[in-house]
């Protein structure tokens, strides 16, 4: 999801709430610790140089219980993100501490912002060797000539 999808979904909202792949809430007296912008530079296993630009924010599960973080103030924030950092409109990833700092995409679901697992992937894949994916078929899907192996047919 892209940071104008966010700021715009940020719009319509009474309370901010994210949901983790498992379905479980980030507690609701979470912080916005960071809204950053992450450049990475990287050569893929083929040999080409990428660029790569996202946003980033950071939630942080801290013992202020009393803490609830409002549309309006992380509109704020990504406002001044926006101002300093000269952050474009890129997509947008959110870290969480689990049992390690994860990593997520983001999308909505009509009232809260969910966190969705990110994957890996290759870049270069014409260039490693990987097989395409062999297409699965069943059997009974596979079309028969009803003239061929049967008594007479002339198949064999």
């Amino acid at each position: 999801m892209k940071l104008s999808e966010i700021k715009k979904q940020l719009s319509t909202l009474d309370n901010v709430a994210f949901v983790l792949p498992n379905g479980t809430y980030v507690p609701e007296h979470f912080h916005v610790t960071e809204v950053g912008l992450i450049t990475r530079n990287f050569i893929d296993c083929g040999g080409k140089v990428r660029n790569e630009s996202v946003v980033n924010f950071q939630l942080w599960d801290a013992n202020d219980f009393e803490h609830r973080l409002k549309p309006k103030k992380l509109l704020d924030i990504i406002a001044l993100s926006e101002k300093v950092l000269g952050i474009e409109d890129y997509e947008v990833e959110v870290e969480f501490q689990g049992e390690t700092i994860g990593k997520y995409d983001i999308g909505f679901n009509g009232t809260a912002f969910t966190l969705l697992n990110k994957q890996t992937a290759c870049l270069a894949q014409d260039q490693c060797g990987i097989p395409a994916e062999k297409q699965k078929a069943k059997l009974s899907e596979i079309p028969t000539q009803s003239s061929c192996c049967t008594p007479g047919g002339g198949c064999c």
